[in-house]
């Protein structure tokens, strides 16, 4: 058994033996790295050596993740702000404004990612490009707002009113809204799951039967 501890206890210690030695390592580089003329003093031969397999790809990894991250967020937060910002345009539309117009006067009362999203197309048509690559753009750029970018193309194009269409797109993304919003009300029991298997059970455990079994054993 004792030998048994032993081996345990150097296998949990391995990998603090090796940060330890990398560690000392790049303490002996580093007076070597100060001295030598002309090297760059961001980066160590230790870590353009050692660093660098495995370093690299884990950040690259990691930047993507955070970015995939970064992006879902972004699109549930359009998501969110798309019935507002379809509303103001079909009210602009109804109002007898022109589609560049309507965008004009959405973006500067629409909430921020979506007013942002529709500077950009005045951005572009300033630039000289046309509205309708422009919307074209707008929806390969931010998927959730393509039905809206879809209706207003169509409607500078073909000439057609867009406010029916959009009347229904804002009824469509409010309903969908709502479905998601079941749909993670539904999820929260299995969420719990976890903080009531890994703190309130055992908690409970230690205060109501750890007394009593230890009351028995001292008994």
């Amino acid at each position: 058994m004792l030998a048994l501890g032993f081996a345990i206890g150097g296998l949990a210690a391995l990998p603090f033996a090796r940060w330890a030695r990398r560690a000392s390592v790049g303490a002996r580089v580093r007076p070597l790295r100060a001295a030598a003329p002309g090297r760059p003093a961001s980066k160590s031969v230790f870590a353009r050596v050692c660093g660098a397999p495995v370093v690299g790809p884990t950040g690259r990894v990691v930047g993507g993740l955070r970015a995939r991250r970064r992006q879902r967020r972004a699109d549930v937060a359009m998501r969110r702000e798309l019935p507002v910002l379809v509303d103001l345009v079909a009210v602009a539309l109804a109002a007898g404004c022109t589609p560049y117009l309507a965008i004009e006067h959405a973006a500067g009362h629409a909430p921020r990612r979506s007013a942002e999203a529709l500077r950009s197309v005045l951005r572009r048509c300033a630039l000289g490009q046309s509205l309708d690559d422009a919307l074209r753009d707008l929806a390969g750029a931010h998927a959730g707002l393509r039905p809206l970018a879809e209706a207003l193309r169509t409607s500078a194009r073909l000439g057609a009113p867009a406010t029916p269409a959009l009347a229904r797109l804002a009824d469509d993304v409010r309903a969908d809204l709502r479905r998601r919003a079941e749909a993670r009300a539904r999820t929260v029991p299995v969420r719990l799951c976890f903080p009531l298997v890994a703190c309130i059970l055992p908690a409970f455990a230690l205060l109501t039967v750890a007394p009593v079994v230890f009351g028995g054993l001292r008994a």
